[in-house]
């Protein structure tokens, strides 16, 4: 007979760590199937300065790997491998795995979400290294400094309008001729005196040794090349939501996010879904911890029922 544990949480970050600490040393048997590192996205965060209790900030390796020693002590398995469906059978759950399968009696989904990546030459080998996806977890690494948000949604704009705090002055670098946020964001950066907007440009590749120092510009309308000088880039192109291997298991919303209600249960009982992956999540690590425990509470509740 193959073990049928109380809880399989799908994903490792600070989300799915948290409920793994609360369901375990609940006594609830718990495994977390996580596909690469413990940590998630965070572990790319050179310091986390907003986690409370961390005064001197943290990076994010160390802080996601305290979390995961934690669940492991208190009794929680950890499996490294790649989730590719869901389905349930009766009251069990079974996950599909990329050659086997096993069951539980709830899941937790904190598969998280991804930012979109532009895909250009440099930009994987200078992440961390003067490339970021989060002006809120790296905005303040870059005081005085020269910086660039490459987008043109809301996310973009108020990204570059946070930066706006630290940066000496800013690029926003956008691939049309108008932005695609809505009118009171863009009348807050039209505002800013140090906001420099390119328009029409579009990133060829990220350039630097050993950290960003510029970018390769192409403008679609003229078709010539620049370089721009940077001391950071904030790739704001968008998020994409974790949910492909779901394959239409629970109900999502119109950007792939998990529908969730207020005990974050989704459209399956005994399937809840927390951090980052769920519909309105503002993607912190601290909300994502919330969302961990809260939903390890929530999955107590549904067993004991």
């Amino acid at each position: 007979m193959k073990q049928v544990y109380d809880v399989a949480i799908i994903g490792g970050g600070p989300a799915g760590l948290t409920a793994a600490i609360y369901a375990a040393r609940d006594r609830l048997s718990t495994i977390i199937i996580e596909r690469g590192a413990a940590g998630g996205n965070i572990i790319n965060a050179e310091e986390v300065d907003n986690y409370p209790g961390f005064p001197d900030g943290i990076s994010g390796f160390e802080l996601s790997s305290k979390m995961h020693a934690q669940a492991i002590k208190h009794g929680a398995d950890f499996l490294s491998a790649d989730v590719t469906g869901i389905k349930t059978e009766g009251d069990l759950k079974i996950v599909s795995l990329t050659d086997s399968e096993m069951m539980s009696r709830a899941v937790i989904i904190t598969s998280g979400s991804e930012r979109v990546k532009l895909g250009a030459p440099g930009e994987k080998e200078l992440t961390g290294r003067g490339v970021s996806y989060c002006a809120t977890c790296d905005g303040p690494f870059f005081k005085g400094k020269s910086v660039a948000v490459i987008g043109g949604g809301d996310a973009a704009l108020y990204e570059a309008l946070h930066l706006t705090k630290f940066a000496h002055n800013l690029s926003i670098i956008h691939r049309r001729d108008k932005f695609r946020a809505t009118k009171a964001v863009q009348e807050k950066v039209m505002a800013q005196k140090n906001i420099d907007i390119i328009w029409d440009t579009i990133v060829e590749a990220f350039e630097g040794e050993g950290k960003i120092q510029q970018l390769r510009l192409k403008n679609l309308k003229s078709g010539s090349n620049s370089n721009l000088k940077v001391d950071g880039v904030f790739v704001a192109a968008g998020l994409k939501p974790n949910t492909g291997f779901l394959n239409g298991l629970v109900e999502l919303d119109n950007q792939g996010s998990i529908i969730v209600d207020e005990r974050l249960g989704t459209s399956i009982p005994g399937v809840f879904a927390a951090g980052d992956v769920r519909a309105h999540s503002i993607k912190q690590v601290i909300t994502a911890a919330g969302d961990g425990a809260r939903s390890a509470f929530y999955v107590r509740e549904y067993l004991e029922a």
